[in-house]
């Protein structure tokens, strides 16, 4: 369980880091246009990009893994939210797989926490 653990931590902090990096180049494939879409402006998409950032950070150390899979499925919540308002309901199930992982982290717990 803690290869799998460890595989899914590494996995989640390079995604994360990486579209948290893409939104603050602005390089997310159509992230832009839907945050607009959405009403989200550009100091929220900074700051839920820095998110992003800090959630793969905190992912990786035992002391702060808990709070970081906590605010990454409540920012996959958040992204379903909006994803349903605007009526997209594909983009919105694509999530919930993204969600799962979330919750599945913290049932497996962190392979290096004593």
């Amino acid at each position: 369980m803690k290869i799998i653990s460890g595989i899914l931590i590494a996995i989640v902090a390079v995604l994360s880091f990486k579209h948290g990096l893409d939104g603050l180049r602005n390089n997310a494939p159509n992230g832009d246009a839907n945050m607009l879409a959405w009403g989200i402006s550009k100091p929220v998409q900074t700051i839920l990009s820095c998110t992003n950032i800090l959630i793969a950070l905190m992912i990786l150390f035992p002391q702060t893994f808990f709070a970081g899979n906590i605010i990454s499925a409540l920012l996959f919540i958040l992204l379903m939210g909006f994803q349903l308002q605007t009526g997209n309901i594909k983009a919105a199930l694509i999530e919930i797989p993204f969600l799962f992982v979330s919750l599945v982290l913290i049932y497996l717990g962190h392979p290096f926490k004593k």
